[in-house]
């Protein structure tokens, strides 16, 4: 049964404020690469990581009554998250050696995965694997909201630097930066005259009330995150929930594990896009696992360009 060293990433402990690269600690030791017997496991090596702002909330102490949707981090464990990973050994009927699968993992070389039900056998091949950490992964789809077949944005928020690959590459029709704009109310009504029919919300706060402020009779946001909250260690209130009633507006929150049936149907469509050129996708790409840390911590300043990419080991 042969031992390895095997690279982590260590959570420090629970925090408050803004997360920083010394939260996370690198380290090594040792995996044996063998799944015990009847346990039903699988034994992966990690190719990539994806770095998400969901992230951020698992670092908090857990309140009771506040449960997520996943688990938290544990001080002195290595931190989880997103990934793509060949499986090196085996104990589930499902998951051969030298399957390409996605879901979640450790922050490490190698992880021993205990349960498979968040764990994707990767049905094709002929797309960059990297890709299934994101636009064919389903863990964030933000992204990549502005390009589905029922729901085409005209308009998105960006800092200023990106505004233009917003525009010239991925094909929207316009794109502000909203650290220019001293008003968000008046910015997003100059920018939707006729008001908001659809709101993906990912961000919170102040752009949150501008929005409510802004949609129209019967239209729809769907909340998938709230980043501008995430470091804050009192959140900001929303003031304009009246417009829900006024304008009947749905407001619905939304997982992407709450559609992991769909998911055959959804990468399949999604890869045919890719390929015809309705979905154009940007990753940002981190070499090497001990950069991990530096990876996370830049997507709350906006230092990614694109789908925030962990390269462990190339295949």
């Amino acid at each position: 049964m042969a031992e390895v060293s095997n690279k982590r990433i260590l959570f420090k402990d629970y925090i408050t404020g803004a997360p920083k690269e010394t939260d996370m600690v690198p380290t090594v030791g040792t995996i044996k690469l063998k799944v015990p017997e009847g346990s039903k496991g699988v034994l992966v090596k990690n190719l990539y990581l994806s770095c998400d702002p969901y992230m951020r909330n698992l670092m908090n102490q857990p309140i009771e009554g506040q449960e997520s949707y996943i688990l938290p981090f544990f001080p002195g464990h290595v931190v989880t998250g997103f990934g793509v990973s060949k499986v090196v050994d085996s104990d589930h009927p499902n998951f051969k050696e030298g399957d390409y699968v996605w879901g979640i993992t450790g922050w490490e070389e190698y992880s021993l995965v205990p349960s498979t039900d968040a764990l994707f056998k990767i049905p094709f091949t002929d797309v960059p694997l990297s890709y299934y950490t994101g636009v064919l992964g389903m863990p964030g789809l933000t992204a990549y909201a502005g390009f589905h077949e029922i729901c085409t944005p005209k308009k998105v928020l960006a800092p200023k630097e990106k505004v233009d690959l917003l525009k010239n590459k991925f094909g929207f029709d316009e794109a502000f930066n909203y650290k220019e704009e001293t008003d968000l109310v008046a910015t997003l009504k100059r920018y939707f005259p006729e008001g908001i029919d659809i709101y993906f919300e990912n961000v919170g706060g102040p752009m949150l009330d501008a929005a409510l402020l802004n949609m129209r009779v019967k239209g729809r946001i769907a909340v998938c995150g709230l980043i501008s909250q995430y470091n804050l260690e009192k959140q900001d209130g929303v003031h304009n929930l009246f417009m829900l009633i006024t304008k009947r507006v749905k407001m619905v929150g939304f997982l992407s594990m709450d559609h992991y049936g769909s998911y055959p149907e959804f990468v399949e469509k999604t890869r045919s896009y890719i390929k015809e050129g309705k979905i154009v996708y940007v990753e940002d790409f981190v070499e090497g696992l001990e950069n991990a840390p530096k990876a996370l911590v830049g997507l709350f300043s906006g230092r990614n360009v694109g789908k925030q990419v962990v390269v462990v080991a190339r295949e």
